[in-house]
């Protein structure tokens, strides 16, 4: 383990010199690629710091057990031997799943659609509650969230509704996110209390930054019209709302939400590199075997991932065979013990298959 945490910790002195080189400075993504590093390994080297200082406080203890006739000196050092010898198996696993290579997507903002399935009206205003939900805890992290557009249900809800997330690592927590999530519960449309079983598809798409994707806008067709729905009528008398159809793919983005055609159509290119650069991050994972086996993020939209009934109060994450009795305040955004044990089983996983690197 020492000799893990000294090969990282050379690194760091590197990375720490090159963060101040001004050809590094000048070179926008290599310099936020180094400092994303740089802070990445300072986690672990502060770590390491407190490991070997318990490895030499157990060595140092040893020692005067072994050699001193003071038995004052002699009973300190088996009480120093012993606090030490508890703290460092929980340190050992931490710094373990520390040195599991990370995924650069994770540090990314993300692109969130939710889109309702099966289910009609009920479908829609499920997809709601997942925005809500996400809302809130996003909220509650300190991450930003900004609607890119949305699509309003006939009662309530979202047909499909696309924002962002801006903030700390967001990638990295929500991407657990992404799959089939069902609802059952009695719709308030039924008259006769029958549980109906209804769906909404979330998708989770690390964003993409310029020099990630190259977006060649002669494949791009921009189309400007006016907004349709509420937003009154400086909104929906000008020609602010976008629609980029990318030829190639076949793929439209849509953004209205912004009274400003500029401001629209920037956000309309955000999705579109970010839907890009998720194709791509698609066939990598497809390709990648140990990506295929993952039960947890397998990346898999048509996955059925997390169940929500409303009679039973119960929420059912079926990757990780998780059952919480606690729907009501998971509803309300509280889903992070839900994201926890689902980067446990990750991490897990990752420990199993990086043997050779831990």
């Amino acid at each position: 383990m020492l000799e893990k945490i000294q090969i990282i910790k050379q690194r760091f002195d590197e990375v720490n010199d090159l963060i101040i080189q001004p050809d590094i400075i000048s070179d926008q993504k290599r310099y936020i690629q180094l400092n994303k590093e740089y802070k990445d390994l300072k986690k672990i080297v502060d770590k390491g710091e407190i490991y070997k200082s318990l490895t030499d406080n157990i060595a140092e203890a040893e020692e005067i057990i072994s050699d001193s006739n003071d038995a004052e000196m002699v009973e300190m050092a088996k009480m120093q031997l012993e606090e030490a010898k508890a703290e460092l198996p929980a340190l050992e696993e931490e710094i373990k799943f520390m040195l599991i290579p990370k995924d650069p997507d994770d540090a990314k903002n993300v692109v969130v659609e939710v889109r309702a399935g099966t289910g009609g009206d009920e479908a829609s205003i499920f997809a709601g509650d997942l925005y809500r939900m996400y809302s809130k805890y996003c909220s509650d992290k300190g991450w930003k969230v900004e609607v890119v557009s949305m699509s309003e249900g006939t009662s309530g809800g979202f047909k499909e509704i696309i924002f962002e997330v801006s903030g700390e690592d967001v990638y990295g927590t929500m991407k657990f996110e992404a799959g089939v999530h069902r609802v059952q519960r009695v719709p308030q449309t039924e008259t006769q209390g029958r549980v109906h079983t209804s769906a909404a598809t979330v998708m989770v798409l690390p964003e993409a930054e310029e020099f990630d994707v190259e977006l060649d806008m002669t494949e791009v067709r921009i189309e400007r019209t006016t907004s349709t729905g509420p937003g009154g009528q400086s909104v929906n008398t000008t020609y602010s709302a976008i629609k980029l159809h990318h030829e190639p793919t076949g793929m439209i983005v849509s953004c209205q939400d912004q009274k400003s055609s500029h401001k629209n159509l920037e956000k309309a290119l955000k999705v579109l590199r970010s839907r890009l650069y998720e194709l791509e991050l698609a066939k990598k994972q497809a390709a990648d075997s140990e990506k295929r086996k993952s039960m947890v993020s397998s990346g898999d939209r048509s996955a059925k991932i997390r169940t929500y009934n409303y009679p039973q109060g119960r929420v059912t994450d079926h990757r990780i065979g998780l059952t919480l009795y606690d729907l009501s305040n998971i509803i309300n955004g509280d889903i992070q013990k839900i994201i926890d044990e689902l980067m446990l089983a990750e991490n897990t996983e990752m420990l199993k298959a990086n043997d050779d690197v831990i």
